[in-house]
């Protein structure tokens, strides 16, 4: 008998060795309505079907949970890639990026996309679901796992594999369709008791339950814009022949890694150069742009961005000047609180918004002003002594989470501003059906940027990520599409770069928190990706923001 103690009840029981974590759920007689759907073990996410040989912690987890969610959409898209084996035999799918709080998936069939298709495939999952079929995981020597797949003309996954450099590799089953997936499955598709699937544009939108609400389903959101800059980055990198880790591996190995970062970053170069045309050109009816607005979530490269949309702009004849949000702040003592009591400065709030727009009024009628500073000793808002009046071919850079929102700058007239929306949109895939989240390549960013300038822990960044998201939720995400231009600082090489600098912090995240699930799952991705060394960096890279080596002060 083993001692389980369940971190959902606080209890421990013995348990028969050998048993599986569904029969220590009902052990514990515990009922959740929309789970489990996966569990902790000693804080290690296993499948429901891991059974247990020794004694150990146990917390359950349902959809309510990103790494119940992460297992939840996993399954929904294994039955989705066995639906359209069944439909189209000589048809592929891939899930390609998350949008409109859904995944963008691009169907290939040999012809369009019909309503009837869709209604077709919708059915077809149906029958899977409620067949109730388990998935089935199985361990193979890599170079079998390897030719399996390169018979099943999944070369993707071959490449990957090939690429890895592990002696042993898992695969996955469902009725007779082969597949694999880089973390929990449910126990059977039974476990999927809510979905959607859509015609999207040229392909599908998989829909799946709010994480808050788990017995609805997402709203679709409108992200036209955001769908074609992820569209825009896969045309790309089809055109270099890289479309999956694999590929990039493979490039890696045979000695392209200098010419993928040369490519990447003139891309990058190129579109922050439209950019800046964009906003020297735009002109309406003798009135120009005279405010640049910048925001995105954290770890995104806002700062880098805006120093080198500065530089494009100077290069069109225009004199930037920076203006910090932060300085704009209320004293704190005035600062609102979240719901948990404490000073919540992610706030649209916590600025002093009819004085920040005051301000910028002034500056936009040709008014000199004298521009605030911040003490964060103090905690409160100070005049700077510095003047500031906006000459002709002066124009006012303003970077920051709530850039976008229409309540910060509601009576500045539109001509007179430019919105940026700035996000690293990872655009490379795992393969062909396990996308890369782009919370992912941030919270490597914050993790890697914490550690060397803040003296934050990666158990620390960890464990503030999902506040730090549950803001951008609220104050970030709702106001991209108001944006005039998208830009992607994601680069194509940059997770085998982060990966020799975020490894070693990862590691030291001890196996007794609850950050190291989350530490152990990012160390099992980085895994796949070949090292790049970052002496090849320019030390004007976004990535310098977060790496070190900037050229540009912060």
């Amino acid at each position: 008998m083993l001692q389980i103690y369940c971190k959902n009840t606080n209890l421990t029981k013995d348990f028969p060795e050998g048993s599986t974590l569904l029969d220590i759920y009902k052990g514990f007689g515990l009922n959740m309505p929309y789970g489990p759907i996966s569990a902790k073990v000693n804080n290690k996410v296993e499948s429901l079907n891991f059974r247990v040989y020794y004694n150990k912690d146990i917390e359950f987890l349902d959809i309510t949970s990103a790494s119940g969610m992460r297992t939840y959409v996993r399954s929904l898209c294994f039955i989705l890639v066995r639906a359209v084996d069944e439909l189209y035999p000589k048809g592929t799918i891939s899930l390609e990026h998350p949008v409109s709080r859904g995944y963008y998936c691009n169907l290939n069939i040999g012809r369009e996309i019909t309503l009837d298709d869709v209604s077709l495939i919708k059915q077809k999952m149906q029958e899977i679901i409620k067949a109730d079929i388990p998935y089935e995981r199985f361990e193979c020597h890599t170079t079998k796992a390897v030719e399996m797949f390169r018979r099943q003309g999944m070369e993707d996954k071959a490449k990957l594999l090939d690429t890895s450099g592990q002696l042993y590799s898992y695969y996955n089953k469902l009725d007779d369709t082969i597949d694999s997936y880089y973390g929990s499955l449910a126990p059977s598709t039974g476990y999927i008791y809510l979905f959607d699937i859509v015609k999207y544009y040229d392909g599908l939108l998989l829909r799946i339950p709010r994480r808050k609400e788990p017995d609805k389903l997402e709203d679709v959101i409108k992200q036209e814009k955001m769908l074609e800059v992820f569209q825009e980055y896969h045309r790309w990198n089809k055109i270099m022949g890289i479309a999956t880790v694999g590929d990039f591996n493979i490039s890696c190995n045979a000695g392209h890694a200098t010419d993928l970062i040369k490519v990447s970053e003139a891309l990058q170069e190129k579109k922050i150069a439209h950019i800046a045309d964009q906003i020297a050109n735009r002109n309406v009816n003798g009135e120009r742009v005279k405010l640049v607005l910048i925001a995105g979530p954290s770890s995104s490269g806002k700062t880098t961005f805006s120093k080198r949309l500065s530089i494009q702009l100077m290069t069109n004849g225009l004199r930037p000047y920076p203006i910090s949000l932060d300085d704009y702040f209320v004293d704190r003592e005035n600062t609102p609180l979240d719901e948990n009591g404490n000073h919540d400065f992610e706030s649209l709030y916590a600025l002093d918004i009819p004085f920040f727009e005051q301000q910028l009024q002034a500056l936009l009628a040709g008014e000199e002003v004298e521009l605030p500073r911040f003490n964060f000793t103090t905690g409160k808002r100070e005049m700077s002594g510095k003047k500031l009046r906006i000459t002709n071919n002066m124009i006012l850079i303003l970077e920051g989470i709530h850039a976008l929102n229409p309540s910060l700058t509601p009576n500045i007239p539109a001509v007179n501003k430019f919105k940026v929306y700035v996000s690293a949109l990872t655009t490379i895939l795992l393969d062909n059906h396990n996308y890369i989240p782009t919370t992912d390549n941030r919270l490597l960013r914050r993790i890697i940027r914490d550690y060397k300038y803040r003296n934050y822990t990666a158990e620390e960044t960890i464990s503030r990520w999902e506040s730090v998201r549950a803001g951008e939720d609220k104050w970030i995400f709702p106001y991209q599409e108001n944006a005039d231009a998208m830009f992607n600082s994601a680069l194509l090489f940059e997770l085998a770069v982060l990966k020799d600098y975020a490894e070693p912090i990862l590691r030291k995240v001890p196996n007794s928190c609850p950050a190291y699930s989350e530490a152990h799952r990012l160390l099992r991705f980085l895994a796949y990706f070949v090292s790049v060394p970052d002496k090849e960096i320019p030390p004007t890279s976004l990535l310098r923001e977060f790496l070190g080596g900037s050229s540009f002060e912060y």
